[in-house]
């Protein structure tokens, strides 16, 4: 036991020491980028790779100090046992309980998504992805590492056989298809994901020692002897997670069984890394990436009761890092943000299993300083995979921000907070990030395309990233892992239970969706409806009906989110009015089977500056709407000359519902294409038509604004014979003008000339149906016009009949007028800007467009 306590004084003094010097990740740091990495290893160039890992696990000075002084060799095995059963209630694994009073998860087995919600959407988008996936495909380097036959091809990007981190994915995809099991109950899925597993365990028996892995043991030489390697143990806490899904979510004994053979395999090989030269030398391997080896080792040791597997996990804590959190220190700069957030996670659990309050303090701490110095309005963190210097965001804003593993794993750290401490400030985050840095990483209804990083910048697209949107057999980034995991589990964090001698649920997010409430004996429903702008209150309602047996009266704790205020809120129990809860907090509601519950919440729009603290950033801001973080259709433009800081609603106003019904897009066909009127640059011109979610197709979309602005229409056709002025989708308030005849037409200020903007949308001068021309009100017989046998980016101009000599004027003044390519969302906004007015929107609803989060607003 002496070395055991030496163990323990010298353990506090990493922890603590490292203060004085942070660098705990590779230097130079690029190679923590898994983008960074796979370029280099990509590369032909040999010199640039021989420079970058000439400093591979580079140890600074400081690090030198205190790591010398630390015991060598003194770990044998009864004092790793020794150090286990220290720990609470370690003497009797066999009664072994999780620390502390946390409120209980509900399984995903009992919750259901409504399908028509956006939620339910972004989940079935997801399961039509897994289904797609191959099993002989996914497998292949596992069987080819494992020496078996290897049907099918293997597939490419990350997962491609020559990548250090091939591998992974799969781990993810165990994850993520227990998960949706769990949500869908799929019986194709399940079959696909016991084929997964059933393969990988015939490639574990065929090599013998218990290890599994797509690359060969070899790498983990490369890594013991800290040499350069690509992250060996990241992708072996993935199959770990993985497997140990599949028993959690889907009892599958087999994949247990398999987890448990993996440790015991890489327990003994850290043990001898230990054994042969220090307890500092396996850390320093842990400069690394490991993914969230603590984690799952924790999660497996809830589970087995082994002191070998609570053991391990304490071994890939990390000290460096998280001392640094445990004396309360922000610096975090400089560290690969998803190298370290999954370190804390572990903490997290190592604060579940062991009951000590200094991991509940490090996690507290991270979450406080994460989110009020190094996190963007969409609650996202890093800047091209890092964190940056604290309260200094503005000067990251580019197209590279929040990489979406790091959001995957921050809901994470926040769920774990919340079930701690029931605190509503975790459930809003849960929703803002789960909101607006989750739900729009699909490309709409896409399957297999989602993004690795979410712009931050002016005049952005998730298309033109470094990454952009990924494909579903090609890309296999560690971002589309965490994303396919996301999108199966958006069940998992709507509800939780506290455990008493009466039944008592926790609604933390409000998402249509319905509980088959075990404790409750009741199937709970919750009914959300949409939100919208012109409509700013979120509805809920929730209703019940029973189970088998009799049911039991229970209580209902049904968050009120800070965003909301009390003016205009109602919640109604049978009709009768409650007594609301002030916002972040939560309303208690006693419940009967049968009961009603109605609850209105007023959603009010508000701006929120930019984490920096430096005074000549001020003015930037970004605009919410509830949960909703709103963007601007916006190619760099971002000044907004704001009448009122105070009220917002002075210079930003809803788009009414009827708009939709406006909303057109003029097309003609020549040479053998099909071209539309298109806004270019405040020009009018005819392009190629555009797919939908484009840049193109906002520009080819226009909105009719009728002279008597209380005119109505619910089909294009039924403005024939009106008088209108043609307003760009991404340009409210500016209309298209002609400037006389044979000149050009333009886009201009609506305000300036409504003799030059006003046209009369007459039947086609071509004579076909459902065609219609434009003529000058001002100047009648006069049209917009394109010419004859044009191609892209012919200019559009006013044309008059008695002038023209054309045989083709009459097509060339014609066009098809359809439903706009664009339409408006339900929440959509109008702020009034410096030079031009912006159409605001949830970020999650953009594909390609142009945008831009954070605007420059002035009094």
């Amino acid at each position: 036991m002496k070395g055991f306590v030496l163990f323990q004084v010298f353990s506090v003094f990493l922890l603590c020491g490292i203060v004085v010097s942070k660098e705990c990740t590779n230097i130079p740091t690029q190679l923590s980028s898994h983008s960074f990495r796979y370029e280099l290893l990509k590369s032909k160039n040999e010199t640039w790779k021989q420079e970058m890992f000439a400093h591979y696990h580079l140890i600074p000075t400081d690090d030198s100090a205190w790591s010398n002084l630390l015991p060598r060799k003194i770990l044998k095995e009864g004092d790793e046992f020794s150090w286990s059963m220290m720990y609470k209630k370690m003497k009797n694994p066999g009664s072994f309980k999780l620390a502390g009073d946390f409120l209980k998860e509900v399984s995903l087995h009992d919750v259901r998504l409504d399908p028509n919600s956006v939620h339910g959407r972004a989940q079935q988008t997801n399961l039509e992805y897994l289904l797609m996936l191959d099993v002989d495909n996914l497998v292949w380097s596992f069987r080819k590492t494992a020496g078996l036959p290897t049907p099918g091809k293997p597939y490419g990007g990350w997962e491609g056989p020559d990548v250090e981190l091939r591998g992974h994915f799969v781990g993810h995809y165990l994850s993520a298809t227990a998960h949706m099991w769990a949500s869908t109950h799929n019986d194709t899925l399940k079959e696909k994901m016991l084929a997964v597993v059933s393969a990988l365990s015939a490639c574990q028996k065929k090599m013998g020692t218990g290890y599994l892995s797509a690359f060969p043991s070899e790498f983990f030489d490369r890594f013991e002897a800290i040499k350069p390697v690509w992250a060996p143990y990241y992708t072996i806490h993935k199959i770990l997670a993985g497997l140990l899904d599949q028993y959690t979510f889907a009892n599958n004994a087999q994949a247990l069984d398999m987890t448990k053979w993996m440790v015991e395999y890489f327990y003994n090989r850290v043990q001898n890394v230990v054994k042969k030269y220090t307890v500092e030398r396996h850390w320093l391997s842990l400069n690394e990436e490991t993914g969230g080896m603590n984690d799952v080792l924790y999660r497996l040791f809830t589970i087995t009761g082994d002191p070998k597997h609570l053991f391990l996990a304490h071994l890939f804590d990390k000290p460096c890092f998280l001392g640094l959190l445990a004396v309360q220190a922000d610096s975090i700069s400089g560290f690969h943000a998803n190298t370290h957030i999954p370190i804390v996670i572990g903490s997290q659990m190592r604060y579940e299993v062991t009951g000590d309050p200094l991991y509940k303090t490090v996690a507290t701490f991270f979450m406080d300083i994460v989110n009020s110095s190094h996190s963007y309005a969409t609650g996202g963190t890093s800047v091209s995979e890092f964190w940056s210097d604290p309260k200094r965001m503005a000067s990251t804003l580019q197209t590279e921000n929040e990489e979406s593993c790091t959001t995957y794993n921050m809901l994470k750290v926040s769920r774990n907070l919340f079930r701690w401490t029931k605190e509503v400030a975790y459930a809003d985050y849960y929703e803002r990030a789960l909101t607006n840095g989750v739900l729009g990483i699909q490309r709409g209804t896409e399957p297999g395309v989602m993004i690795y990083m979410l712009p931050q910048g002016r005049g952005v697209s998730k298309a033109v990233s470094y990454h952009h949107w990924g494909t579903p057999f090609d890309s296999f980034w560690c971002c589309y892992g965490t994303g396919i995991e996301s999108f199966s589990k958006l069940g998992d964090s709507i509800y939780f239970e506290e455990e008493g001698s009466s039944a008592t649920l926790y609604i933390i997010q409000y998402i249509s969706s319905t509980l088959d409430w075990k404790s409750g004996k009741i199937l709970l429903n919750q009914k959300v409806d949409p939100v919208a702008s012109w409509d700013p209150y979120l509805r809920v309602t929730l209703t019940s009906s029973l189970k088998e047996g009799a049911g039991q009266p229970s209580t209902l704790n049904l968050r009120i989110p800070i965003w909301t205020q009390l003016k205009g809120a109602k919640a109604t129990l049978n009709a009768q009015n409650l007594d609301l809860s002030a916002p972040g907090s939560f309303l208690p509601v006693k419940w009967s089977p049968g009961d009603k519950v109605i609850i209105q919440l007023p959603i009010s729009l508000r701006t929120e500056p930019i984490k920096d603290d430096r005074a000549e950033y001020a003015s930037v801001q970004a605009i919410l709407y509830g949960p909703y973080l709103l963007s601007g259709y916006s190619s760099d433009d971002w000044d907004i000359k704001a009448s009122s800081i105070a009220s917002v609603a002075d210079w930003i106003a809803p788009v009414p519902a009827a708009y939709n019904n406006h909303l057109v897009t003029f097309s003609q066909d020549s040479g053998g294409s099909n071209f539309v009127l298109t806004n270019s640059n405040q020009s009018i011109r005819m392009e190629k038509s555009p797919k939908a979610g484009t840049d193109a197709a906002v520009h080819a979309t226009f909105r009719l604004i009728f002279d008597d602005t209380s005119e109505k229409i619910s089909t294009t056709s039924e403005a024939i014979g009106k008088t209108c002025m043609l307003e760009p989708f991404d340009f409210p308030g500016m209309v298209i003008v002609h400037q006389g005849t044979e000149q050009n037409l333009a886009v201009t200020d609506a305000s300036n000339d409504e003799a030059t903007s006003s046209f009369r949308l007459v039947a086609g001068l071509d004579g076909k149906d459902n065609s219609v021309s434009l003529e000058s009100v001002s100047q009648k017989g006069c049209y917009v016009y394109s010419g004859a046998n044009y191609g892209s980016s012919v200019s559009m101009k006013l044309s008059c009949s008695s002038a023209s000599s054309e045989a083709g004027f009459n097509q060339a003044i014609s066009f098809v007028m359809n439903k706009g390519i664009s339409e408006y969302h339900p929440i959509s906004f109008v702020a009034k800007g410096a030079r031009r007015n912006f159409l605001l929107v949830p970020l999650q609803s953009f594909r390609d467009e142009s945008y831009t989060i954070y605007f420059n607003i002035q009094p």
